[in-house]
């Protein structure tokens, strides 16, 4: 078959037709088409009696002849009635428009195949425009079995492509090709993992004789794409261990130490020092460090950076820490600075705030090396941005960045800096093999002793009189409190009158208490931003009303309450992150999530998921289910790979299996040099020359 064979040359489709496909769904080649599955399929095996219709689903087959046709006038217009019957009853057909041409087409001594929804009930049922075939054709072109539907536009059905039409032009493709195609994989993985043949696979996938071998064509297509996406991101990840080179962290040294024995206020957990000696291992191995850290909130990653940048410190390098938003950068430098005065170091901030006088010094305190460790915001990204010697770049959040932005600090030195990502965000597996697939993998799987689960409950807002008494006792023992309101992204006026209503609410309600309450939003000025959080830090204010400005960054261990309004309206990952500013103290927090009596059935389920665990990677894999991978990372920044035919949720099993294929592959032939598996990298060549993957195996 010749893949790249241009779409209008294909028999009896015609360049009208073609352009049609190309422009709707972006078909333009034979393997352009062939590529394109059918997203259901139609169960045509069966044929009814019409004396059975009453059993029947909606949809139905039944075979016999016309013996008449009306014509009748009714209310809303002309509609023609067939009548059809089998030998055991008779059923009206209707059509309502463009029906001049049924009576000449369907002949009384001619049997056919209807096909169509059946409406009526007992013993009197009608069939509205049909699918009408001659039933020898019918039979002789083995349309008696599962038949595919495509997906479709307004524009192709106007256009006459319907799904009848397009399960001709497929069958033209097969008769073109000879149904035959070229294997895509050795005979080793196919074997291994009971794979049919990629002949058998995309014959079977449009047109299938049975469910059992749909199932086997699928699997084997789905298991496909999922190898070659997984053999790409090994390949990137082996070249990037073989080729480019990294800074030899050589040594230990007095700042580390220091900060281990003297500074770092709590010992360490388990899984953070596995995690600090994963780290060790790479920046000492001479290759470019490339590794996710992933770790629930409270996890302890602040201090695993801390301690990675100060490896960078004690080799003579220096060391930046990327934010995605000001609040955090802030609280990230607040906390490094606080630990960096007792080592002696130079920590800077740069944000979008900074002026320009202290920009202009901090360039300077890069250039010189004066600055060792530098916190910041996109700000560093920019330019005029330069290092003596940035050996470690840690980056916070790394979904909401671009993959370009990332790329920037890569090139910040001739040689590329260490790259230390984290996320407080729980990447599932599936996700985290696919997103960031070609980097190594850290988690910190427990929390710090003494940290306790957070108890979070939901309740209705006619039970509100039952919260306010609940947070009055959480403040006559000495806590604190955050009350949260929903961020309205289409109206940033409603969201503060919403906020400011609530405020005044909370105010009236404790008027004649010793309660003292403050409010923060985002559309105050830094400044004042920064003095009301002081404020509650320090335990002036007792609750804190606010929008989810406190989301990320906020860290007052006597807090142990967070109150939600509108939790329905929020999602998992954000609830999530806001029950995560509470239990960082070592007394029993709570979450409360507030809701009107009328919630969707996707926010029954978030709230549920809530109440029922702490674990954010269970949270990130409903989240997962609930709203897809694209909305999870980002559909604009997340890299996430459009798949044809695999689904990212529904097909973790089969990502596992493929991706344990194209390690094990890698593992015995690097370079894809074996005769086996001159197969493998020839569809490499083909598929991915352009994108320069190519180059990944020489």
């Amino acid at each position: 078959m010749k893949w790249h064979t241009p779409l209008h040359l294909l028999k009896n489709l015609g360049l009208r037709r073609a352009s049609l496909l190309e422009r709707e769904f972006g078909l333009k080649t034979f393997k352009d088409l062939l590529y394109f599955f059918p997203y259901r399929y139609i169960d045509r095996s069966k044929i009814y009696k019409i004396n059975e219709l009453y059993l029947a689903t909606a949809e139905v087959q039944v075979k016999g002849r016309f013996t008449g046709f009306q014509e009748i006038q009714g209310k809303r217009g002309k509609r023609l009635v067939g009548f059809f019957e089998d030998g055991t009853g008779i059923i009206e057909v209707l059509w309502f428009k463009n029906y001049a041409w049924v009576k000449k087409a369907y002949k009384p001594d001619e049997e056919y195949v209807l096909y169509g929804k059946i409406s009526g009930s007992g013993h009197s049922f009608s069939m509205i425009h049909p699918e009408v075939e001659q039933a020898d054709m019918f039979f002789k072109q083995g349309r008696q079995g599962l038949m595919p539907v495509y997906p479709s536009t307004e524009k192709l059905i106007k256009a006459g492509i319907t799904k009848k039409v397009m399960q001709n032009i497929m069958r033209e493709l097969f008769s073109q090709t000879g149904y035959s195609f070229r294997e895509t994989l050795p005979k080793a993985i196919i074997e291994k993992n009971r794979l049919i043949s990629k002949s058998e696979a995309l014959r079977y996938i449009h047109f299938p004789p049975d469910l059992n071998l749909l199932a086997k064509a699928q699997y084997r297509l789905k298991f496909e794409e999922l190898f070659y996406l997984q053999l790409q991101l090994l390949l990137k990840r082996q070249n990037r261990k073989q080729k480019i080179r990294g800074f030899v962290f050589e040594k230990i040294g007095d700042y580390f130490h220091r900060f281990y024995k003297e500074v770092l206020p709590f010992e360490l957990t388990e899984a953070q020092k596995r995690v600090v000696r994963e780290i060790r291992k790479d920046v000492k191995s001479g290759r470019q460090m490339n590794r996710l850290l992933q770790g629930d909130v409270g996890s302890g990653k602040t201090v695993v950076a801390m301690m990675s940048m100060l490896m960078a410190l004690d080799n003579d390098f220096q060391a930046a820490l990327l934010a995605p938003t000001e609040i955090l950068a802030q609280q990230h430098y607040y906390t490094i600075k606080k630990w960096s005065e007792k080592l002696g170091l130079r920590v800077d901030l740069l944000t979008g705030s900074t002026s320009n006088a202290q920009r202009r010094d901090i360039h300077q305190g890069l250039e010189t090396g004066d600055t060792q460790i530098i916190v910041g915001t996109h700000a560093l990204l920019e330019d005029k941005v330069q290092f003596k010697n940035l050996g470690l770049a840690v980056i916070d959040e790394q979904h909401r960045f671009g993959v370009a932005q990332r790329a920037k600090m890569w090139r910040k030195n001739l040689t590329p800096p260490h790259i230390l990502i984290m996320t407080a965000t729980p990447i599932p597996r599936t996700l985290a093999l696919t997103h960031y697939g070609d980097l190594d993998v850290s988690v910190i799987d427990e929390l710090p002793p003494g940290r306790k689960p957070v108890n979070t409950f939901h309740v209705y807002d006619t039970q509100r009189k039952k919260v306010y008494d609940f947070i009055r006792r959480e403040i006559s023992k000495g806590r604190q409190v955050y009350y949260v309101f929903p961020l309205i992204e289409e109206s940033e006026v409603l969201d503060y009158e919403n906020l400011e209503t609530g405020f005044q609410r909370l105010r009236e309600i404790f008027r004649n208490e010793a309660v003292k309450i403050d409010m923060v939003h985002g559309r105050m000025k830094p400044a004042e931003k920064e003095a009301v959080m002081e404020r509650f830090k320090s335990g002036q204010t007792d609750i804190l009303v606010s929008t989810t400005v406190i989301e990320v960054g906020v860290d007052v261990p006597n807090a142990s309450v967070m109150v939600i309004e509108s939790a329905q309206r929020f999602g998992l990952a954000q609830l999530h992150q806001l029950r995560g500013r509470v239990g960082r103290g070592a007394e029993q927090s709570y979450c409360i999530l507030i809701t009107d009596n009328k919630i969707s059935d996707d926010a029954k389920i978030r709230l549920r998921t809530m109440t029922e665990t702490n674990d954010g990677f269970k949270i990130a894999e409903v989240d997962l289910k609930l709203r897809g991978p694209g909305n999870i990372m980002g559909t604009q920044q997340s890299g996430i790979v459009k798949l044809k035919i695999a689904d990212y949720v529904k097909d973790a099993h089969i990502m596992l299996a493929a991706r344990s294929a194209a390690y094990r592959l890698l593992e015995s032939d690097p370079m894809l040099s074996l005769p086996e598996n001159q197969i493998i990298r020839e569809v490499v060549k083909e598929n991915y020359k352009k994108s320069g993957f190519w180059n990944y195996i020489g």
